[in-house]
Parts: C-alpha cells; structure tokens; sequence
C-alpha cells in the first residue's frame, strides 16, 4: 500500500492528539460557513456508545437547540447495537450535549442573532470518551456554495499540473 505525505501526517496528528475521528458532516461544511466551533461531550446509553465507536451515526439534518440552560442535539441517529438483546437504545432519541454553563450562555447569545444555528460538525473518541464538535454556523447562499465548488475545482486543476510538471 502506497502512502502519502498528507495521509500519514493526519493519522500522526490524530495520534499525537489521542483522537480518533469516527464521522465527519460533510453536508454541514458545504452547506454553511462556520463561525465558531466547541468541542463537547455526549450523554449516551451503554449500547449507544458501542454503536458509535462501530461508526454506526448518521447527522442527515442534525442540529442542536437550546432548552432550560441545556444543549439537546436532535436527529443525530445512532443506529442499533447489533450484538445486543431487547435491552437496546432508542435510535432517533434527542440527546443532551455536555457543556459548562459559561459556554452555553456565551451559545445563546450566538444562536439569538439572526441565522446563526448549532450544527454537528464531527464525532470522534477522546481518551475513550465520545466527542462532538459543534459549528455555530450561518447559511450559506446558492452563490457561495458555487464560488466555493468553483474553488475546489480551481485548486484541483492546480494540483493535477503541479504532478504532470513534476513527472515531466
């Protein structure tokens, strides 16, 4: 197996870092630009932390909500242990995200300005221990998301004449 540069520095990084991405929402990160990030703690069932460390999570139109002082990340599916008995977890239960209280005030006043929202950016083990990082994101509009494709392609252009000058 061939590897590259970029692939072995992002698996030292994770490894330096004791982190371990299990998911990432690609969809979020087209979708809107990200104006802040923090980094938080889930509260799961026994059977729900070894279906997220199989990588068994969707975030298909997953956000958060601000309820009594407490942040509840809604639609973040994670499906069913497979090796478990009756005593399974519900898959679409809303569940609560772990911050200080500081924090969430500092998110309220974030997500009451208009178009700001709290979405799931990615999940990843942290000293064995299940972590979301949440976007305090805008929405974009049609024309940014085609000036950012246009870019992609632009910088993927650039690269693929970089290799072909490089191999002569």
């Amino acid at each position: 197996m061939l590897w590259t540069f970029g692939a072995l520095w992002g698996i030292l990084c994770t490894m330096a870092e004791g982190r371990k991405l299990i998911s990432q929402n690609r969809k979020a990160l087209f979708d809107y630009a990200v104006e802040d990030r923090i980094e938080c703690g889930v509260a799961l069932e026994g059977t729900e932390v070894k279906s997220v460390k199989a990588g068994n999570v969707s975030f298909a139109d997953s956000f958060a909500l601000i309820e009594n002082g407490e942040v509840w990340l809604q639609h973040f599916h994670v499906a069913e242990y497979v090796y478990s008995s009756v005593f399974n977890h519900n898959p679409d239960r809303k569940k609560k995200l772990l911050l200080h209280k500081d924090e969430i005030k500092r998110l309220a006043r974030k997500v009451e300005e208009k178009g700001f929202t709290l979405v799931p950016l990615d999940c990843y083990l942290k000293g064995g221990r299940v972590k979301i990082t949440l976007g305090v994101c805008k929405g974009k509009k049609l024309y940014d998301k085609r000036a950012g494709i246009r870019e992609r392609d632009m910088q993927r252009d650039m690269a693929r004449e970089f290799r072909a000058g490089l191999q002569g």
